[in-house]
């Protein structure tokens, strides 16, 4: 009985379960149990501890800007990148997704948010490139900047409490175009960022953060992901090569034509799938729940088939 409980595929479970366990309780503001559960930060809670295990830089929802003195060059060029978002903005470049094939953010399209990818895990976006070329050359000139957008937050906008799934990246805002408003903020675990025209702040996205903007004015930053600087070399090649060759799979397009990862191809493909879901839902919610359930523990026996076997 020990030997099957020590089956690979348990131990995988109680790897997961644990550093689950550890995920939900860090910070002070955990999500509900419920949605924990089926939240993506589970599924990456074994890579994400190793991550904050070996991380350089305090486990803290904010970090001090000042521990990434190559990011000063932005904040020292904030007024050319905001020329180039005003004019993107102006000629509706700074939008929603077409369709969907933008897994990361698909959820915040609801509330009117809307970005223009620069950069994703390495690769300079063609629009980018043609567009906004002094921005992408700043980029360009910091290798630690493996993701950047300008995002929008619209009068009365609000992003509702979640955290982000990927812990080998640090999240960098550097406002552009804001109302410089207490009530255009972030909450990150319970601490408060406010944007202000011209200031930037780091903060750790997976610790639950909500944002709003509470005022008549549209809000535009620059929006990067930055590697977590990490203890150990080991690790830190571990991290580049996750980000080169997984997150980057989560890549997609400002205009048709560019390329879009794979992840964001099989979201697309899921999308459908939820979407047909919903629409069973309506029709009838005991069927509904007698599926999914069923579901569920048909992969779970599964799991434990293999294991006893």
């Amino acid at each position: 009985m020990l030997k099957q409980l020590l089956a690979p595929q348990f131990v995988g479970i109680y790897v997961i379960a644990a550093c689950t366990m550890y995920v939900h309780f860090r910070g002070r503001e955990p999500l509900r149990v419920g949605r924990q559960l089926g939240d993506h930060s589970t599924l990456l809670a074994p890579y994400n501890v190793l991550m904050y295990a070996g991380s350089a830089v305090p486990n803290e929802p904010v970090i001090s800007v000042d521990r990434f003195p190559e990011l000063a060059r932005l904040q020292d060029n904030w007024e050319t990148i905001r020329d180039e978002a005003v004019k993107l903005f102006d000629e509706g470049f700074i939008r929603a997704a077409a369709t969907n094939n933008d897994w990361g953010f698909y959820s915040f399209f609801k509330s009117g948010w809307k970005r223009f990818y620069l950069k994703w895990y390495d690769d300079f976006l063609p629009s980018a490139r043609a567009l906004c070329p002094k921005t992408v050359e700043l980029l360009n000139s910091i290798p630690s900047v493996h993701g950047a957008m300008f995002a929008l937050l619209p009068p009365g906008g609000k992003l509702g409490a979640h955290r982000d799934p990927f812990a080998g990246s640090l999240r960098y805002h550097l406002g552009l175009i804001t109302p410089n408003s207490d009530k255009c903020r972030i909450l990150v675990d319970g601490v408060e960022c406010v944007w202000r025209d011209g200031q930037a702040f780091m903060f750790d996205e997976t610790f639950i953060h909500s944002a709003e903007n509470a005022t008549d004015q549209t809000r535009i930053i620059l929006f990067c992901d930055v590697e977590r600087p990490m203890k150990y070399a080991p690790l830190t090649a571990i991290n580049r090569y996750v980000s080169h060759h997984i997150v980057k799979a989560s890549a997609t397009q400002n205009v048709d034509g560019e390329h879009v990862g794979v992840l964001n191809k099989v979201f697309g493909w899921l999308y459908e799938i939820h979407l047909a879901g919903r629409r069973v839902k309506q029709w009838n919610r005991k069927v509904y729940y007698a599926l999914k359930y069923a579901l569920t523990l048909a992969v779970l026996g599964l799991i434990v088939a293999s294991a006893l076997s």
